[in-house]
């Protein structure tokens, strides 16, 4: 039971240290492009690159956060033998259908090629 509760408390101390690093690293990106900005003194053009290039990266840090810490979810579930909840499936029928399943259509034969 005590190595449950390590784990669950090392998970935590992940989950916020790992959000922490992100927020101070969009923090800083955003610090950036806007000293960015205003020493830019109003060159529309570079403008437009500085803050489309902050807006990747702080779109990319989030994307892939949340994307390493869903897999790293979904494997420790699995890992504890939590696995998901499926839908169960439909019943097959007991007898077979009075009605025969059509062939399949055979395929088409496909064009002829042309010579150059």
């Amino acid at each position: 039971m005590a190595r449950v509760i390590q784990d669950t408390e090392l998970e935590k101390d992940r989950a916020r240290y790992g959000l922490l690093a992100v927020v101070v690293s969009i923090l800083a990106i955003s610090g950036v492009a806007i000293f960015g900005v205003w020493r830019l003194d109003g060159d529309k053009a570079v403008i437009v690159g500085v803050l489309t290039a902050a807006f990747t990266a702080v779109s990319s840090m989030t994307t892939a956060y949340l994307g390493i810490k869903a897999v790293s979810n979904t494997a420790q579930s699995m890992a504890r033998g939590n696995r998901p909840r499926q839908e169960s499936a439909p019943a097959a029928p007991s007898a077979p259908s009075a009605t025969p399943e059509p062939a399949p259509a055979a395929s088409p034969e496909p064009p002829p090629q042309r010579t150059p």
